[in-house]
C-alpha cells in the first residue's frame, strides 16, 4: 500500500494509506483543470460584460419588514447585493439569497429588469430557500475541498451531489477519489475539514453565469461524469441550450443555485464522512458533512451530536446510469 499526503503547508496529517490505483488514462492534474475552467469562465464574464449596451436604469422596489425603499439601479450590472449596501450594514451582512419579483434569486446575480426586491436570511419565519441554499453551497464548497486537499498524482473527478435534503442529516459530493478502501480516521477528517476556515475569513462571494452548453462542455470535457451531464443538464433550461455554473474563488462547478451570498456566512463546517459506494460507474465516495450558519450559532456538545449523525450513510439519491439523467436534472434545478 502507498502512501497519500494531503496538500496542506500548515496542517500536520496522519498518513493516508491508499492503493496503488491512479488515473492512468491521462496526465491532468487537478490544478490544470481548475485553471482551465477558471480561465474559461472569466473570459465568458467579461465577453458578457462588454456586449451590455449603455447603461440603462431600473426602478428597484425593496420591501423591507419596516420600511420600504424606492432604488434607482443599472439593469444587467446592479445586483441584489448592490442593493442592500444603499439600504443598510445589517441587510447586506446577512441577506442570504433575494426574491426579486418573488423568485428566489442570488445576491451576485444581476438585475434584469423593474422589480420588487426582498431579502431572506437564516432568521426568517420560512427559511426552507434560506437553508436550502446554505446546503447546497456546503456540497459545491465540499467539491472544492476535494479537488484541491489531495497531491496533484490523484486525479480526483467530482460527480454531482444530491438535491439539498436537510432531513438526511448531511450534505453530499459524490466523486471517484481513486482512493480505494480509504477510511479516514477522525484527526484526519478534522483536519480536511479545516481547509475551509481560510474561506470563511477571505469573504469569498459565489459568482453566477449563465453560459451556452458548447462553453460548459469546455469547462467540464476532462470530466467523464461531468461531461455527460453538460447536454442533460442544458436539456432542462429555458432556453434547452444554456447552463449555470458558479464560481467560489477559483472552483467553477454546475448547480442552478441560488447559493449563499458569501463563505463568511458560515459558522462551522466539517467533513464527518467518507463512505464507498457502489454505482453502474463503479464505485465512488460519497463524502459527506455538516455545518451551521453564522447567525444560528449553537453549542459545541449539540453540533458533536449533529456531526454524529452525519457521519452516518446518507442513501438519499445514490447515482446509477438509470438515474443519472433524472438525478443530473434535479441536482442542478433544486
Amino acid at each position: 500500500m502507498a502512501k497519500a499526503s494531503l496538500n496542506y503547508r500548515t496542517l500536520k496529517l496522519s498518513q493516508i494509506f491508499i492503493s496503488q490505483r491512479s488515473y492512468s488514462q491521462s496526465q491532468l492534474t487537478n490544478a490544470e483543470v481548475r485553471k482551465k475552467r477558471n480561465d474559461i469562465f472569466e473570459k465568458e464574464l467579461q465577453r458578457q460584460l462588454s456586449v451590455i449596451p449603455a447603461i440603462q436604469k431600473i426602478n428597484v422596489e425593496y420591501k423591507g419588514e419596516s420600511e420600504n425603499i424606492s432604488l434607482l439601479m443599472n439593469k444587467n450590472l446592479s445586483t441584489p447585493f448592490n442593493c442592500a449596501m444603499h439600504i443598510s450594514e445589517l441587510i447586506r451582512d446577512r441577506s442570504v439569497i433575494a426574491l426579486v419579483n418573488g423568485r428566489p434569486w442570488d445576491m451576485h446575480r444581476p438585475l434584469e429588469e423593474d422589480c420588487e426586491l426582498k431579502f431572506m436570511h437564516f432568521k426568517d419565519r420560512k427559511p426552507e430557500l434560506v437553508n436550502k441554499a446554505f446546503w447546497r453551497s456546503c456540497s459545491f464548497i465540499l467539491g472544492h475541498i476535494l479537488e484541491t486537499v489531495f497531491k496533484e498524482k490523484y486525479y480526483v473527478e467530482l460527480h454531482s451531489f444530491p438535491k439539498p435534503n436537510l432531513q438526511s442529516g448531511s450534505f453530499v459530493y459524490d466523486a471517484d477519489l481513486k482512493i480505494d478502501g480509504w477510511k479516514p480516521s477522525s484527526v484526519e477528517l478534522v483536519n480536511t475539514s479545516r481547509a475551509v476556515s481560510k474561506l470563511y475569513s477571505e469573504k469569498i462571494k459565489f459568482q453566477r453565469l449563465e453560459v451556452d452548453a458548447s462553453i460548459a462542455s469546455r469547462m467540464f470535457e476532462d470530466n467523464r461524469f461531468k461531461s455527460v451531464q453538460v447536454d442533460q443538464i442544458a436539456a432542462q433550461s429555458t432556453s434547452g441550450n444554456t447552463v449555470t455554473v458558479y464560481r467560489m474563488k477559483d472552483h467553477v462547478d454546475m448547480s442552478r443555485g441560488p447559493l449563499i451570498s458569501t463563505t463568511d456566512q458560515i459558522f462551522r463546517f466539517n467533513i464527518t464522512a467518507v463512505h464507498e459506494i457502489n454505482s453502474d460507474y463503479g464505485k465512488l465516495n460519497r463524502v459527506q458533512g455538516m455545518a451551521i450558519p453564522k447567525q444560528l450559532p449553537i453549542h459545541y456538545w449539540a453540533y458533536d451530536l449533529l456531526c454524529e449523525r452525519a457521519a452516518k450513510l446518507n442513501t438519499n439519491d445514490l447515482p446509477s446510469f438509470n438515474n443519472n439523467s433524472n438525478r443530473s436534472a434535479k441536482a442542478y434545478s433544486s
